[in-house]
């Protein structure tokens, strides 16, 4: 699953490439899975909507969406392109359309909230280019171009709000300051890798980072929360804006299938130093790394450096 330096790459490289652009129209799958606002609510919000912004919130894309003007929805701007067979457009008929001509009110502000899950991505394609299978949703562009959320296990989630009343919880780990840190785990009992992922307290680290930012730190991921001194969780604190700040430069870990907004792989699973590396020496000391399993997920650390 992308974790805060993939989200952060992807919501990067989108912002350069459609920030300004307007949608004209939007095709939505049958798929239910990956709505989780009304089909009708997501194009209603879409459509007409200029893109104001994209940016990341803990492990969402947010794209910041304005309706500017009065714009006059005619049957011809509303009319549907062809897609796919088996495929639903969120669009009504062209005689529908005639008889639903409305005007945008001015100066609304809105948000689209996308959620990659494990295997999502956002693609900025030619509209000639072939539409891949497991394509969800087609936002058409008035650039010409469109813009593909494609998820073949459809765990990603596309939702819409208004502006401001989507907030992803926990503290985003990069702002965070050392008291604020402090308190989040402080007193818990639960190991300290399980605290790490807990989207409640801090936002965007996976397992991934988790792992990488406690070899950094010394600590054991199975160590209790609570028994973490005041200067160890300051060690680990500078670790985790480390960590995350590496992987951002390098556009993120590509594990499994992860791209970013370009279809390029990023380049930080090269400098792993417990991730995924089990038996392997450790780059420090030479003791093999370990692997164990904390809440269903797989942990790496070495059992020399970290105590």
């Amino acid at each position: 699953m992308p974790e805060l330096p993939e989200v952060e790459t992807i919501a990067r490289g989108l912002a350069k490439r459609v920030t300004g652009d307007v949608v004209e129209s939007v095709w939505l799958g049958q798929k239910k899975e990956p709505l989780k606002s009304p089909a009708s609510k997501i194009a209603g919000t879409l459509e007409h909507a200029r893109i104001a912004a994209v940016r990341r919130m803990g492990k969402h894309i947010v794209f910041d969406l304005e309706h500017v003007g009065r714009t006059l929805l005619s049957a011809k701007s509303r009319k549907p392109k062809p897609r796919p067979k088996g495929s639903i457009s969120s669009q009504p008929s062209p005689a529908h359309a005639e008889a639903d001509r409305s005007v945008r009110p001015t100066n609304t502000k809105a948000q689209w909230i996308v959620h990659l899950g494990m295997t999502g991505s956002l693609r900025v394609c030619e509209p000639d280019a072939e539409v891949a299978k497991h394509t969800h949703a087609i936002l058409r562009l008035s650039s010409g171009r469109e813009l593909r959320f494609v998820d073949p296990r459809r765990f990603g989630r596309l939702s819409v709000a208004q502006a401001g009343d989507f907030d992803a919880t926990g503290i985003e780990p990069l702002e965070v300051d050392l008291d604020h840190f402090l308190t989040l785990f402080r007193g818990r009992k639960t190991p300290i890798k399980s605290a790490l992922l807990n989207q409640k307290l801090l936002r965007g680290v996976g397992n991934i980072y988790a792992d990488e930012s406690l070899f950094r730190a010394g600590l054991r991921p199975r160590r209790r929360a609570s028994t973490i001194t005041r200067d160890q969780l300051g060690k680990l604190l500078l670790a985790i804006k480390e960590v995350l700040k590496e992987a951002i430069a390098l556009g993120g870990s590509s594990i499994s299938d992860y791209v970013d907004a370009d279809g390029e792989e990023g380049f930080f699973q090269l400098q792993h130093r417990v991730y995924g590396r089990e038996s392997e020496p450790c780059l420090v000391c030479k003791t093999p790394i370990k692997r164990i399993v904390i809440a269903g997920r797989s942990s790496h650390y070495c059992p020399t450096c970290q105590k």
